[in-house]
This record gives structure tokens, sequence and C-alpha cells, in this order.
């Protein structure tokens, strides 16, 4: 009985340790699972009990705490100086070639680095516009 009591102390200490090096939530709901079953073997509970509070209070935790947690954790990304230039007209500067990973663009005056939308080719001196930003690349179209 005493090794089931340092198993799961051991188990919650260890989804502790996870959760703490973690940027997000990922294993609370387990330790509040160990934690229970931790309470259950101290209490002398037969072993398929421990292992039922660890899956029911694991399962309830997790069911009634992760819309809360992903609400708050998935927050709207916040709308980036770059996303001004999408819909804009761009001049290449360098030719775009997707096979080749070549391609910049110049827009307000800035400098980018860019790839086609459908793999057409563009020479510099062409008029393109911006579809979207993927990274620090402008991906255009004709």
């Amino acid at each position: 009985m005493k090794s089931l009591i340092i198993m799961w102390a051991a188990a919650l200490v260890l989804l502790l340790i996870i959760e703490g090096v973690t940027a997000q939530l990922v294993t609370i709901w387990f330790a509040a699972g160990a934690l229970a079953a931790l309470t259950a073997a101290a209490l002398k509970a037969p072993l398929w009990l421990q292992i039922t509070l660890f899956v029911v209070v694991s399962a309830v935790t997790l069911a009634a705490t992760r819309p809360i947690v992903k609400k708050i954790t998935n927050r709207k990304a916040e709308s980036l100086n770059a996303d001004r230039i999408i819909g804009r007209q761009a001049i290449v500067t360098e030719r775009i070639d997707n096979l080749e990973g070549t391609g910049t663009i110049k827009v307000d005056g800035l400098t980018w680095t860019a790839r086609s939308a459908d793999d057409s080719v563009f020479e510099p001196g062409s008029q393109v516009t911006i579809d979207k930003i993927e990274g620090v690349k402008a991906i255009v179209r004709q």
C-alpha cells in the first residue's frame, strides 16, 4: 500500500513539474486526478478505486475547465502593422520565382521578401497585389 502512495505522489510531482516548465496548461487536470488517487491511496482504498478516481477526476476537471482556459489562452491575434499592406499594390524589385526561392517587392518604401501565390514568375518592375503575409514573406499575385 505504501508503494501506491509513493507512486501517486511521484506522478503528482512529475505532472506538476511538467506543468511548471510548459507555457500553457497541459497536465494540471491529470495532477488533480493524481492528487485524488494519492488521497485514496493514503486512505487505503483499493487500487481499482484509485485508478477510477484518477480517471474520473482528470476527466471532470478537464471537461469543466478546458473551455474556460482555451478562451483565456486563445485570444485573438493582435493586428500587426504588416497587415496594413494586404491588398496593396507593390513593385517587384527582384525576380519572384518560387522554384528558385527568390523575390522581393517594395511597398510603402519598405522592401519585403516575396513569393507568388500561384507559382507565377514576376520580373523586376512588375506590379503585383499583396494577398497575405506568411511569416516575413509577402505572398503576391498579378
